[in-house]
């Protein structure tokens, strides 16, 4: 099957890129390196069946391909805020013109979303049939609102057209290719465990998160795609294992064998206000269990050490 992949270069998409290639389809991957990094498919550059297009997809594109995996955007908080217009016309408008080209070649279609369509959620763990709590007019709001926009127009050309289309939310994901300056904890804690710098817990550390190791990220993008009973349909993919930050820097500390103290800043100290940043987040993935027969297998510190062994050559 010829598949595109927009965002192919970033953290997900190229592990997503490697996967399909090794299930034996031809790649397009689409990318304009706003935030994605040519690193991460240095080693697919040269396999006959993957192709590198570096291309902006608020503009028009047309591919003959058969599917296509949407997870252009930046997906960060230093990458939305550093790029906030952008990335609300990446989720809208460059939405759109996937969808049409999704239609005009009668192809499959993924959109990536995200848990922080959820907002500071008002419930947990979080649902798919869940509306969220989110603030339309805040600094997050550019990345938040776009992809619930983005999700409003998939929706529209399953409704509308039949487009064999499907929504995935991904919540916390961590691994080899994450950059190093993305700003969610396990890059943070990481790095700074591996220069020996001190180890930066917001607020006491008890809020929490769960993290689902990349491998398990993308075998359950796969499912989604390729499952008969997806279409038309929202799916969490996620970790519902959850932990407060403070579990996870003693345990990266732990496992990177490093001495940096642990410290408690303040929101100002972190150089990075992030407003309506959410307390809990942890998906219900009963969804993905019945539907696509999908949980995340990889153990913590299984999947942290493989990270950890990564960073440290990068940084």
């Amino acid at each position: 099957m010829k598949i595109l992949v927009t965002g192919g270069a970033g953290f997900i998409g190229s592990h997503l890129c490697a996967a399909l290639l090794a299930d034996g389809h031809e790649i397009v991957c689409v990318d304009n390196f706003l935030t994605g990094n040519r690193r991460n498919i240095a080693q697919l550059l040269d396999h006959p069946h993957f192709r590198l297009v570096e291309h902006d997809v608020i503009e028009p594109l047309d591919l003959d391909v058969q599917a296509i995996f949407h997870l252009a955007s930046p997906a960060s908080p230093p990458g939305y805020l550093k790029f906030p217009l952008k990335t609300a016309l990446t989720n809208s408008h460059g939405t759109y013109n996937l969808l049409d080209m999704a239609l005009r070649h009668q192809a499959m279609f993924l959109l990536a979303s995200t848990s922080e369509a959820y907002g500071d959620p008002l419930e947990h763990p979080q649902r798919e049939d869940y509306w969220g709590h989110v603030n339309p007019v805040g600094v997050r709001s550019c990345y938040d609102e776009s992809k619930r926009f983005a999700e409003t127009l998939t929706m529209l050309y399953v409704r509308q057209y039949g487009l064999d289309a499907r929504i995935i939310r991904i919540f916390n994901t961590y691994g080899p290719h994450s950059d190093p300056h993305d700003g969610r904890i396990v890059p943070n804690f990481v790095t700074q465990a591996l220069r020996g710098e001190p180890i930066t817990v917001y607020g006491d550390g008890t809020q929490t998160r769960s993290l689902c190791y990349v491998a398990d990220m993308v075998e359950g993008i796969r499912r989604a795609m390729f499952t008969a009973e997806s279409q038309g349909e929202v799916f969490n993919l996620g970790s519902p294992e959850e932990h407060s930050v403070l579990e996870y820097a003693h345990l990266i500390k732990r496992l990177s064998g490093s001495a940096s103290p642990i410290v408690y800043v303040s929101a100002p100290q972190l150089g990075l206000r992030i407003m309506d940043d959410p307390s809990r987040r942890c998906p219900d993935i009963a969804k993905a269990r019945r539907v696509l027969g999908w949980e995340p297998h990889v153990p913590l510190a299984e999947g942290l050490e493989k990270t950890i062994a990564w960073f440290r050559q990068v940084v």
